[in-house]
């Protein structure tokens, strides 16, 4: 594919846009409605994610991820994560108009026709499952479509890109168990996808070798472009294009420009004193990030990469392996830094004007925004 810029007006990319079915990967707004928000109200100031702003960002279907990390153990996590499908499940109740709860492709067109929001459960980490089966059905009895085999944590599963990252881990506990691989082939045999996001490489291997079905990797980007540990490497794209998986692009600045955190430390150095006071209060780094960005915006925004940084993620695969296998995985509400221009879930048709902008063609981005992902769901279900 060439890349050549065209001359795009406002009104041609949002009427594509509008046109296209777009799906979110990765959204953790959940975590904020398990504090006691509402995703029916107005959010603006707080969350990036509402159902007012999914309605302006044109989003057609959202997966909810169901999280909570390694500090809840066995007891705890998989009770955790009803809750969290349980608050869900509220919102829906409350607003029948505005969203439904989606568990195959048909109803996500159901949805699209009915103007509604197809809300779709992901599980971010095997250790919600507790080393049961059995939880593994009911989760997606209740409408799980996704497990991510790992968070940053290893579990009962695998290993994570963390730990073997880190190196804290011997040779012998990196990569899939056996137990693992019994979940990879139930969810092979359930029809769920299998999400490689968080995954160590050893692990990411060894499931892709498992795995009868095409995966999905719901938030990471190319490592040879930002060299962090959650990102995909050449190898591994090309295997994700061979095994027919889609990988969903993450708005993680971290993970898109390799200079953000230099600059980050620069803006945090500056205000030091400032800095210094807050942790004195207590403040995390996330809180106090905060704090500054709204008392000098404009210099927290250029900490921040520009779109165009996240889009050359998106060339790069395309470019590699094809534009089959790429969509979108924000990772809203589970981040802290997104590109200067992506604020909020209402600004997801700034990336369509970007694709246009490059030269991508209306099936190219009706295939990114949403067709790649659906066609990697329906092929869950054929044997």
């Amino acid at each position: 594919m060439l890349f050549l810029p065209v001359r795009v007006k406002g009104q041609d990319y949002r009427k594509w846009h509008e046109e296209a079915i777009v799906v979110d990967l990765h959204n953790d707004v959940l975590i904020a409605m398990m504090r006691g928000m509402d995703i029916a109200d107005d959010l603006s100031s707080r969350t990036h994610s509402d159902l007012r702003r999914f309605k302006a960002g044109g989003v057609d279907a959202q997966f909810f991820s169901v999280w909570c990390d390694q500090k809840y153990g066995p007891g705890k996590a998989f009770r955790y994560a009803n809750r969290q499908i349980d608050s869900l499940q509220a919102v829906i109740a409350r607003n029948p108009d505005k969203i439904m709860l989606v568990q195959r492709p048909e109803q996500l067109y159901e949805a699209v026709k009915q103007k509604k929001l197809a809300a779709i459960i992901g599980i971010e980490g095997g250790h919600m499952l507790e080393h049961k089966l059995a939880n593994l059905d009911q989760l997606y009895n209740r409408g799980a479509r996704y497990l991510t085999l790992t968070w940053n944590n290893s579990n009962t599963l695998a290993s994570s890109a963390r730990d073997e990252n880190r190196g804290s881990l011997p040779s012998a506990k990196k990569g899939l168990t056996e137990f693992g691989q019994q979940v990879i082939r139930r969810m092979n045999g359930l029809g769920m996808l299998v999400d490689l996001s968080h995954v160590g490489e050893k692990t990411f291997w060894e499931a892709i070798h498992t795995t009868t079905k095409p995966v999905i990797v719901s938030h990471s980007n190319v490592y040879r472009l930002a060299p962090h540990y959650r990102n995909l490497k050449d190898d591994q794209i090309k295997a994700i294009a061979q095994n027919g998986g889609v990988i969903g692009l993450n708005f993680n600045s971290v993970f898109i420009d390799p200079g953000f955190n230099a600059r980050q430390n620069s803006f945090l150095k500056k205000h030091q004193a400032e800095v210094a006071a807050l942790q004195k209060s207590g403040k995390s780094k996330a809180s106090i990030l905060a704090i500054l960005a709204r008392k000098y915006p404009q210099e927290a925004t250029l900490v921040r990469p520009p779109l165009s940084k996240l889009l050359d993620h998106l060339d790069y695969i395309v470019k590699l392996v094809g534009v089959d296998y790429v969509s979108l995985g924000s990772d809203f509400d589970g981040i802290t830094a997104t590109p200067r221009e992506l604020n909020s879930v209402a600004d997801f048709p700034l990336i369509t004007e970007e694709l246009l902008s490059r030269g991508y063609t209306q099936q190219d981005i009706n295939k990114i925004l949403g067709g790649n992902f659906i066609r990697v769901w329906k092929a869950q279900s054929k044997e």
